[in-house]
């Protein structure tokens, strides 16, 4: 299911009350999902070299727990020129209400995207992009009953996104 982070499904905030409504949207279903639990929090950056600069390097700020856990090299093309690497950082942690609130405000943004946040046993996913988030869940009904909880949250557009 899919969350969007601002009333009128405003996509980027503007102002540092809006950033507060992106945060708690967020926090909201993340401690609904998490609470009491581990999480992984998973981010990625990519690269034209398997261990070349890499992009976005603020990934490094905000995720400085994230220890790499793959690289998956895309050289489909046969001029290595387009060759990119996407490079996959992860950390088990504890979920505590704002423990990603750095990531979280740097995917608002656009800064940072390919962010996941996962329960251990990778049943429930969190993944915020900017402008809300896509929400797996372990059933139609524990769907229905987030939908229900977060009515206001939902696109009005027909097709939910």
């Amino acid at each position: 299911m899919r969350f969007h982070h601002l009333p009128g499904s405003k996509r980027y905030p503007e102002t540092e009350d809006e950033y507060a409504v992106v945060l708690d949207r967020n926090n909201t279903v993340l401690d609904e999902l998490f609470a009491g639990t581990d999480v992984y929090v998973v981010t990625t950056a990519w690269s034209s070299e398997p261990d070349g600069p890499q992009c976005p390097a603020r990934r490094r700020e905000v995720h400085a727990d994230g220890s790499l856990w793959m690289t998956i090299a895309n050289e489909a093309d046969s001029d290595p020129e387009f060759h990119t690497y996407t490079h996959l950082y992860a950390d088990r942690r504890p979920w505590q209400r704002g423990t990603v609130d750095g990531i979280l405000r740097e995917v608002a943004d656009d800064a940072l995207n390919g962010v996941l946040i996962t329960d251990t046993t990778l049943q429930r996913i969190h993944h915020p992009y900017d402008g809300g988030a896509d929400v797996i869940l372990t059933s139609s009904d524990e769907r229905d009953r987030a939908r229900n909880r977060h009515v206001d949250w939902l696109s009005q557009h027909p097709t939910g996104l």
